[in-house]
Formats: structure tokens, C-alpha cells, sequence
């Protein structure tokens, strides 16, 4: 545990910020259906853990909710047909990245029936056993939606092996801009309940919690309406910024604190987002696997900012047509919320599992003055929800002493950008802190690889001695074998000789 890190409990939260949320842009609009583009790309690598594996060809027919990508290991989820068309190609395709580095991707073009697969479902969800459901689940390939992209199936597994008490589902939905799980609370509630008992079931949890911040009136109540006579808690929050972290709504409704670099299950917790739950009711109830989510489109670029119920691998682009193209040219396009979101070069990216919100931001949203030198003012470290120290880590950093940012908590550090956010020097703190990162990782990698290098070379000796020594050894039985030869030769010339001084002698006789 961190030694700075204080214990707390009771809808209390250390740390955090409150940026302005900037949600009416998109709250109030129900949730749409988005047209189904002409072209969709289904990125394989959509999940944490191993990519997915092809499981179709370049012509192949197919239904809505049809394997395309099976699961690639045991950490992994399968990717499935968003809509009922024909492979036109598999191969590169640029990823929602801020690289916009090419990823394996499989193009479908929609033939407009939508026509899904067959689907079995049981009269009751209930009457499945707890393992049954989490194969269920992991065969729809749902993943966390809230971010963090783990797949869910995994989580529940885990979760039942290690004894977990309490279900917390994350309705927090901090980020400014962002409104998709407050407009989900509101329109299907009812579906989200029922996810969160199955979820519950299925990880073995006594104790289900909702966590829902207190500037969502409408989502809290139609949560608690749709909960009422079950066990589910709905739960009212402070409404501020990282809330939505799991380990700051773990501390804010238990009172428990996850170690660091601990899993929440150590302490017998475990979290899913509410379209995570969402999606388990609809996997389960009704068979759908994971091929649509909800997405907030929204910024001041942004003609008619609301939320898109999306197919997986509809472009950015197609989602910024659907809302009525851009007033002006925007500053930054941000795939999730404006402080812990992927910075996109362009629109021709696809929305995958955890794409929560598409921004299109101003220059006056972003507004991004130099940096001054810090002033040690300390808003940084009241503003950190994990109790570090964003000041001095940064200036380690700064002077190349990765070391010592590491022991001042660095691998500690969730990027939230609280400190960046009320830094009245503008640095950017958070920047230094991913930029950290990348460079420990980067020398983990080149220590596997000159370990690696070493235990080949290694190898390489032993085997080239080991080869040696079987070559000498073969010589040597080479060696014997002629001696033990040549001895029997000698051997039997010298009874020949003894054979015929005998023969000799009889005649002499």
C-alpha cells in the first residue's frame, strides 16, 4: 500500500476534481438508432488479451451475431457479425488509436435484411447454472464497457474462484461530455436490473450495489423504480471526477480500499459497468451477442450532439454524419471523454466494444495555454485519488529518474488527469506520467529481449558442447570399435597360425 494513502469510508472520496460536465449537450435527446452505413470494419483486437482468431473468408455470407473472430486464448473474447451482409475484405485497417496504426480488421457490406442467427434460449435465465451463464456470456464476446475492455466472462470465472461478496455496478459516468450510461439508465433500466442479478448469480455475489452519481435525477430514479422488490441498492454518490474509477466507488460505497496493484476481488468486490450489464441481460434473456453500444457524440463542433445506438465497425465518420455533420472544423476529435479518451488523427476509424463517446472538440473547448514552471502549490496532490505526489514524480521524470518516480507510486498512477486539470501552471502532468510508462515498459521489453538473447546464446553453447561431446564420444566407440576389430583380427590370424603349426606337426609325425 502506498504509504501516503489515508483510509476513509462512507461516501467519502479522497482526491478528485470537478471539471464542467458539459452533459446537457447530450443528455436530454433519447437515444437513437444509427442508419447502417454502407461499409462496416470489425476490428479482430477489440478486448484485453490475445486477438481474436478469423474465422471467415473474403465472400462468406453472412447473419447478424455470426462468429467472425473466435476467441483467441484464455484471456480473450470472439467478435461477431454486426449485421447480416458479405465479407468484402479482411486485412489492414486503420484502429481507433492516436497511431492510426493498421489492425487486423474484417470489412462487411451490409445487405439491409439485418437477419440475425438462430438463437436458443432458456424459458428462465435462473434455472442456467452459474458456469452456464459465464459461457454464455464469454461466447456473445461481452467486454467491459465502461473502458476497460477485460473480457466479462473472465471476470466472473475469477470472481467465483475467489469468493466475492459484493456486486458493485458502475453508474457513475464522471467524465465530462459522456451521457450513454445515463441515457441507458434512464430508457432500460428494467434490462439493467435484471443484468446485474445475473451478473450476481453467475460471481456467486450476496450483495448487489449501484453506484450513480447525484447529478443523474432521472437515471436514479428510474433505476430505483426498476429495482424496487429486488435486492439491488441503488446508491447516490458525489458527483465529481474520477468517481467513475472502480477502486474510488469501491472506497466511496464499502469503505474498502483495493490494494496496490491489487484486484478488487482481494477484497471481495466486483465491478462491471451498467451497459455491461446491459448487454449480459440481452446475451442471456434473448441470445444477441455483443454487436452494438451506445455512443455519445458529442462537442461544440458537433451540429445536433446526442447519443447513437452504434453497430460495431460504423466509422467515426458515419457517426458525425448522423448528427448532422460539424458547424466547424474541430480542434480535436477524442474517441471516450476529454480526460482519459484516445485522441483520433481522423474520422476514418471504427467504433469498437469500448468506444463510449466521440467528441469533436473546439478551440475554445480545449484551450491550451503554455506551460509554466510549477510552483509547488500542491493542488496536484490534493487533486490525486490515489494520494501521490503528481509534483515530484513529474520532476523525477523530467530528470530521467524513472527509478525514483517509480518509488514516489508511478505504476500506481490510473491517468485520470485530475492533477493535469487543476494545475495552475498548465503542465501536463499526466502526459509525463504515460510518457513514464511507455519508457518502463519499453526497457521491461528490451530486458525480456536481451534475456531472451542471452539464454539462445546460452543454449546455443550448451548444445554446440553438448554436440561436441557426442562427436568425441563417437569417436572414442569409433576408436574402441576398430581396436576391439583389429584385436580380433590379430586374434584369429594368430589361432590360424597356431591352427597350422599343429597341422604341420601331425604331418611331421
Amino acid at each position: 500500500m502506498n504509504p501516503l494513502s489515508r483510509f476513509f469510508s462512507g461516501l467519502r472520496a479522497r482526491g478528485g476534481v470537478h471539471p464542467d460536465g458539459r452533459k446537457g449537450l447530450s443528455a436530454e435527446p433519447p437515444i437513437r438508432i444509427l442508419p447502417m452505413p454502407e461499409r462496416l470494419y470489425v476490428p479482430l483486437q477489440q478486448h484485453v488479451g490475445a486477438c481474436a482468431r478469423l474465422s471467415v473468408l473474403v465472400g462468406d455470407k453472412l447473419l447478424k451475431g455470426q462468429l467472425i473472430g473466435a476467441s483467441g486464448g484464455n484471456i480473450s473474447a470472439p467478435v461477431h457479425a454486426p449485421t447480416s451482409g458479405r465479407v468484402v475484405a479482411i486485412g489492414e485497417f486503420p484502429s481507433p488509436h492516436p497511431s492510426g496504426l493498421p489492425g487486423a480488421t474484417v470489412t462487411i457490406e451490409p445487405d439491409g435484411d439485418d437477419r440475425c442467427i438462430e438463437a436458443v434460449v432458456p424459458n428462465d435465465p435462473f434455472d442456467l447454472s452459474p458456469e452456464e451463464i459465464a459461457t454464455r456470456v464469454g461466447a456473445a464476446g461481452i467486454v467491459g464497457l465502461g473502458g476497460a475492455t477485460f473480457p466479462s466472462a473472465v471476470k466472473l470465472k475469477l470472481s467465483r474462484k475467489s469468493g466475492i461478496s459484493t456486486l458493485i455496478v458502475n453508474g457513475g459516468e464522471c467524465e465530462p461530455y459522456l451521457t450513454c450510461d445515463d441515457r441507458l439508465m434512464r430508457e432500460r433500466a428494467s434490462g439493467i436490473v435484471e443484468g446485474i442479478r445475473l451478473i450476481a448469480y453467475a460471481a456467486g455475489a450476496r450483495e448487489m450495489l449501484v453506484g450513480i452519481e447525484d447529478n443523474k435525477p432521472e437515471a436514479i430514479a428510474a433505476m430505483r423504480l426498476a429495482a424496487a422488490g429486488s435486492e439491488v441498492q441503488i446508491k447516490v454518490v458525489p458527483a465529481m471526477y474520477p468517481m467513475g474509477w472502480d477502486k474510488q466507488m469501491i472506497q466511496v460505497l464499502t469503505g474498502r480500499e483495493v490494494p496496490a496493484e491489487g484486484r478488487s476481488a482481494e477484497i471481495g468486490v466486483l465491478v462491471h459497468n451498467v451497459a455491461t450489464a446491459w448487454a449480459v441481460y440481452q446475451a442471456i434473456r434473448f441470445g444477441r451477442p455483443l454487436v452494438s453500444r451506445v455512443v455519445t457524440v458529442s462537442g461544440a463542433a458537433v451540429v445536433a450532439p446526442g447519443n447513437l445506438e452504434v453497430p460495431i465497425g460504423a466509422l467515426a465518420a458515419d457517426l458525425i454524419a448522423a448528427s448532422g455533420g460539424l458547424l466547424t472544423q474541430p480542434q480535436r476529435l477524442v474517441l471516450g471523454g476529454p480526460m482519459m479518451g484516445t485522441q483520433l488523427p481522423h474520422l476514418n476509424v471504427p467504433m469498437v466494444k469500448g468506444s463510449s463517446g466521440l467528441l469533436a472538440l473546439t478551440g475554445k473547448e480545449i484551450g491550451l495555454p503554455q506551460p509554466a514552471p510549477c510552483i509547488r502549490c500542491s493542488n496536484c496532490v490534493r487533486a490525486c485519488p490515489v494520494g501521490l505526489l503528481p509534483l515530484e514524480m513529474a520532476a523525477h521524470i523530467r530528470a530521467a529518474d524513472l527509478s525514483a518516480a517509480v518509488g514516489f507510486g508511478l505504476k500506481d498512477c490510473i491517468g485520470c488527469g485530475s492533477c493535469s486539470y487543476v494545475c495552475p501552471a498548465h503542465i501536463p502532468l499526466v502526459h509525463f506520467f504515460n510518457y513514464a510508462r511507455g519508457e518502463l515498459a519499453a526497457q521491461e521489453k528490451g530486458k525480456l529481449r536481451t534475456e531472451a538473447t542471452r539464454k539462445l546464446a546460452d543454449s546455443r553453447e550448451e548444445r554446440m558442447q553438448r554436440i561436441a561431446r557426442e562427436r568425441e564420444e563417437a569417436a572414442r566407440q569409433r576408436a574402441a570399435r576398430k581396436a576391439a576389430a583389429d584385436a580380433a583380427k590379430k586374434a584369429a590370424a594368430m589361432e590360424a597360425a597356431r591352427l597350422a603349426a599343429t597341422e604341420n606337426q601331425e604331418e611331421l609325425v
